[in-house]
């Protein structure tokens, strides 16, 4: 007869009352399929923030194979090497998306650059009722300048005002280059009469801070137009009013800033 003390020892333990059983793990054939599948989707785009969204999901499709199990052991020095890759790529990715939307000689924002960022604050606005004031800034005698100090000279101009404007600007403020020697401000949360202390600031800045020379310091000054957003009004509109504004400034006799009506 068997023993029953054996008989015990050779069934199979019985699961602890309440205990789960262990997670399947992770399949590299699904994984490998899904990332193959966003590689033949990146390939097929040129838009940077489509193939960013797409790096970041292959990066969390990546994690998900991490884990403790021996039997994932190889596979995961390599998910370690491919994180590394991809992030390498995400990052060079987010800087050439950065360089699209930035003046390359001011370092302001483009045009590209302030249609992305007009429309963040315009449906900001939209959704939560605030203000938004668009502002144009154009340097006066701007070819004088260039003519007599020479075109470096010009081009160091546009960078000493672009500093001193982004210096004096709220972070929440927006700068852009928007044509030769005209600036771009996008002015959230600001009424129209406000608008003309930060233009002043702005002035006495440059006024303080002159572009040195060849040991010379030149004055820079300006003529600005500033038109305060109306419902759902797009930015070419906007833009279109401050622009009269800023005309009508010039018209007046310069170094001075008009709100658009």
């Amino acid at each position: 007869m068997s023993n029953p003390a054996t008989l015990r020892r050779s069934k199979p333990s019985a699961a602890r009352p309440g205990a789960y059983p262990a997670a399947p793990a992770p399949s590299l054939r699904g994984y490998e399929a899904r990332v193959t599948a966003l590689a033949e989707r990146i390939r097929g785009t040129d838009d940077v923030s489509a193939i960013i969204g797409m790096l970041n999901q292959a990066l969390t499709e990546t994690r998900r194979l991490r884990g403790p199990e021996d039997a994932l052991a190889r596979a995961q020095r390599k998910v370690a090497a491919a994180e590394r890759d991809i992030e390498q790529m995400r990052n060079e990715l987010e800087h050439v998306k950065a360089m699209l939307h930035q003046d390359p000689l001011t370092g302001t924002l483009n045009r590209r650059g302030i249609d992305d960022a007009f429309r963040q604050e315009a449906s900001r606005c939209d959704r939560h009722g605030g203000r938004l004031c668009v502002a144009i800034i154009d340097l006066d005698d701007f070819k004088a300048l260039n003519d007599t100090l020479g075109h470096q000279a010009g081009d160091r101009a546009l960078v000493h005002v672009a500093r001193l404007v982004t210096h004096t600007l709220r972070p929440t403020d927006r700068v852009g280059r928007f044509g030769g020697e005209e600036f771009l401000l996008l002015l959230p949360d600001t009424a129209l009469g406000e608008t003309l202390n930060v233009m002043e600031r702005i002035k006495r800045e440059l006024a303080e801070r002159p572009l040195q020379e060849d040991g010379a310091s030149v004055a820079i000054g300006f003529s600005g137009g500033v038109a305060q957003r109306l419902e759902r009004e797009p930015l070419d509109a906007v833009i279109a009013r401050a622009d009269s504004a800023l005309y009508q400034a010039k018209r007046a006799g310069k170094n001075r800033t008009l709100l658009a009506r």
